[in-house]
C-alpha cells in the first residue's frame, strides 16, 4: 500500500534499520540514527541493484515518486539507471570540478614528484598564467579550439611568436594529461599547430673563430671589475662551457679539487642524468682563487647583491657587453658552441667524446653508458688540452696570479 507524507514523517527509529514500502521498488529505510533515505530497488539484465534518491525530508514523497517515475522510463528504455545517475553526476563534477586551471595544477604537482627542474616548472607556469585568465576556471571539456586560437593570437599580437607556440605546447600538455586521467576526450591543440605563426629561429651568438677566441680570452682574463663570482664564472665558462644554470648554480660540495672534479646533480643538467667534467689544473687554480673568496658560502657562484642567491645569466652577459662583445657577437650561452665548433675542427678528438663532454648524448640509457665509460679517458686529454689551448691567448702573469692565490 502507498505511503503517505504523514506516515513517513511519523517513522520513527528503531534499534535496527528498517524499510517501509511506497510500491514500484521505491522504500524509505529509517536508519536508527533517525536519519530517512529514499531507496529503489529494482533489475537489471537478470541482477537486483538498488538506487539511492537521497534523504527525507529533503527529498519529499512526492519528489521520490518522480524520481522512480525516471527510472523506470530509463529501465523500459534499457538503460540502467544507477549507470545514468553516476555518468549525470561525473558531468556535473566536470563543470565544477574539472576546470582547465585545477587539471593544470595536477600536472604541475606532477612534474615536481618527478623531479623536473624548477627553472623549468617556472617557465611553464609562467605560460600557464596566460591562459588562466581567459578560460582558467572553465570546464576543460568545454574549451575548444577556438577559445584557445583566441588566447594565443593575443600572445602573438605583442610579437612573441615563440610565447605563443611555447603556450600552446603547454596548453596541450595539460589537455593530454586530462585524457590519461579520464577527464577529457580529445586535445584541440593539436589541430592549431599550423594555425601559428612560425618564430624565426635564432641562435645563440657564439664566436667561432679561433683568432676571434682569443680576443674574447684576453678580455675575460683581463677584466677587472664586477665580483669574484662573476670574474670566476666567465673564466670557468670559456674553459668548461657547461650550461650557464649549470654553473651559476653549483654549490662547492659538487667539486673535488684534490681529484680534479666536478659533478652537475641530474636535477640541474638537460638530460636529467648526473654529469662529471674533468677539471684541468687552471680550473682547479681559479676555483681555490674563488674559494679563498667565497668559501664560506655553500654556493660556489654567490651574488654580491644576496649571498643566499647565485648570480644570473644576466649578469654574465652584462659582464660580457661590459668588456666589448654585444649581444649579437657573443652570450654566455655561447661559450658551449664555441667550444664545439673549435674542438671539432682541431681535429683531434673523437666527435662523440665532444658530444659526451657537452652533455649532449642522447636518449639510449645503454649507449649513454657505454659513451661515459668509453670516453672518460680522452676526456680528461681534451680538457687539459683545451686549457692550454685557453692559456695560450693569455700572458704568464695572469695565469701566475690564480696560480699564486689557488695554492
Amino acid at each position: 500500500m502507498p505511503l503517505s507524507d504523514l506516515q513517513v514523517r511519523q517513522f520513527n527509529p528503531r534499534d535496527k534499520d528498517y524499510k517501509k514500502a511506497d510500491g514500484g521498488g521505491l522504500y524509505v529505510q529509517v536508519q536508527k540514527t533517525g536519519s530517512k533515505l529514499w531507496r529503489m530497488r529494482y533489475r537489471f539484465n537478470g541482477k537486483e541493484n538498488i538506487l539511492s534518491f537521497g534523504p527525507y525530508p529533503a527529498i519529499t514523497l512526492a519528489r521520490a515518486r518522480e524520481l522512480r517515475a525516471e527510472a523506470k522510463t530509463l529501465l523500459a528504455e534499457g538503460i540502467d539507471p544507477s549507470a545514468h545517475a553516476k555518468e549525470k553526476k561525473a558531468a556535473e563534477e566536470a563543470l565544477t570540478e574539472h576546470t582547465f586551471k585545477k587539471i593544470a595544477a595536477e600536472l604541475m604537482a606532477k612534474l615536481r614528484r618527478e623531479k623536473k627542474a624548477e627553472v623549468t616548472l617556472k617557465k611553464k607556469q609562467w605560460v600557464l598564467d596566460m591562459a588562466y585568465g581567459d578560460f582558467g576556471d572553465r570546464p576543460i571539456t568545454a574549451i575548444s579550439a577556438a577559445v584557445i586560437l583566441a588566447t594565443l593570437r593575443k600572445v602573438e599580437a605583442k610579437g612573441n611568436f615563440e610565447t605563443a607556440k611555447r603556450l600552446r605546447a603547454t596548453i596541450g600538455q595539460v589537455f593530454r594529461y586530462a585524457i590519461a586521467t579520464a577527464r577529457a576526450d580529445n586535445d584541440p591543440t593539436y589541430g592549431l599547430r599550423g594555425a601559428l605563426i612560425a618564430p624565426k629561429v635564432s641562435h645563440m651568438a657564439a664566436i667561432t673563430d679561433l683568432k676571434e677566441y682569443g680576443k674574447l680570452i684576453l678580455a675575460i682574463w683581463a677584466y677587472g671589475s664586477g665580483s669574484p663570482s662573476t670574474r670566476a664564472a666567465l673564466k670557468l665558462m670559456a674553459l668548461l662551457y657547461p650550461r650557464p644554470g649549470e654553473l651559476r648554480l653549483a654549490l662547492w660540495e659538487e667539486f673535488d679539487l684534490e681529484r680534479a672534479t666536478w659533478t652537475i646533480p641530474a636535477a640541474r643538467t638537460k638530460m636529467r642524468r648526473e654529469h662529471t667534467k674533468h677539471l684541468p689544473q687552471l680550473a682547479v687554480d681559479i676555483l681555490r682563487t674563488l674559494q679563498a673568496e667565497t668559501g664560506s658560502n655553500y654556493r660556489a657562484f654567490p651574488s654580491s647583491l644576496a649571498r643566499d642567491r647565485p648570480i644570473s645569466e644576466n649578469t654574465l652577459n652584462q659582464a660580457l657587453r661590459r668588456i666589448g662583445f654585444d649581444k649579437d657577437q657573443h652570450t654566455s650561452h655561447g661559450f658551449r658552441a664555441s667550444a664545439s665548433s673549435l674542438l671539432n675542427e682541431s681535429g683531434r678528438w673523437n666527435a662523440d667524446a665532444i658530444e659526451v663532454e657537452l652533455g649532449h648524448i642522447g636518449a639510449d640509457e645503454v649507449r649513454r653508458a657505454y659513451h661515459r665509460a668509453r670516453y672518460w679517458d680522452e676526456r680528461v686529454k681534451m680538457a687539459d688540452w683545451w686549457a692550454g689551448e685557453i692559456a695560450e691567448f693569455v700572458p704568464t702573469g695572469l695565469c701566475d696570479e690564480e696560480k699564486e692565490i689557488g695554492h
